[in-house]
C-alpha cells in the first residue's frame, strides 16, 4: 500500500511542473549576487516571456544570453556558446540572423538591480529551440549586438566579457 501511495505522490508532483514555464535561479560569481528569471510559453508557437529581478550587480548595461549547455560546474566557462541551433552569426534580439540566445543587453541600476521583462518569438520550451537545461548568463560588459569595431569576435560573442551571474534553466513546479 506504502508503494502506491509514494507512486500516487510521484505522479501528482509530475503533474505539477508546468509544461509552460521554468525558471533560471541566478548565482553570481561574486557573493550577494542573486535573482530569479522566468520564462513563460503559453502555447508552442507563442512568444516566450523571460522576466525577473537580480540584484547584486555592478550598474550599467550587460550582455545576456541563453548558454548551450547548464553545465555550471567550471562557471560560465562550462556554459558553452551562445545557444546556436542555426549556426548563424551573432546578433541583436531584433535582428533575423542571431543566434538564438542572442537576448540583448540588460540595464542595472544604481543600486545593483536588473529588472528583465520582455518576449521573444524564436526561444521554445520545446523542440529544436527548446531552452530547458540550458543555462542563462549576464555578462560583465555591453553586448554589442554583432555590431562593434572588432568584427570577427563581434559577430561570435558579442564582445560582452565574462560570465558575472548564471542559472540553469529548468521546468518550474506549480
Amino acid at each position: 500500500m506504502a508503494e502506491s501511495s509514494s507512486a500516487d505522490n510521484a505522479e501528482l508532483d509530475a503533474a505539477a511542473a508546468r509544461a509552460d514555464r521554468a525558471v533560471a535561479v541566478m548565482k553570481g560569481q561574486k557573493p550577494g549576487v542573486s535573482g530569479i528569471i522566468n520564462f513563460e510559453q503559453r502555447t508552442p508557437k507563442s512568444p516566450m516571456r523571460i522576466s525577473g529581478e537580480i540584484s547584486g550587480l555592478p550598474p550599467g548595461k550587460h550582455g545576456l544570453a541563453v548558454h548551450e549547455f547548464g553545465d555550471l560546474s567550471s562557471n560560465w566557462r562550462s556554459a558553452g556558446n551562445h545557444f546556436n541551433p542555426y549556426k548563424k552569426e551573432h546578433g541583436g534580439p531584433q535582428d533575423q540572423i542571431r543566434h538564438l540566445g542572442d537576448l540583448g543587453n540588460v540595464e542595472v541600476d544604481e543600486d545593483g538591480v536588473a529588472r528583465i521583462d520582455f518576449t521573444d518569438r524564436w526561444l521554445s520550451l520545446g523542440g529544436r529551440n527548446n531552452v530547458l537545461g540550458r543555462s542563462i548568463i549576464i555578462h560583465e560588459l555591453p553586448d554589442d549586438l554583432g555590431k562593434g569595431r572588432d568584427r570577427a569576435k563581434s559577430k561570435k560573442t558579442g564582445n560582452a566579457g565574462a560570465g558575472i551571474a548564471m542559472g540553469v534553466i529548468g521546468v518550474q513546479k506549480l
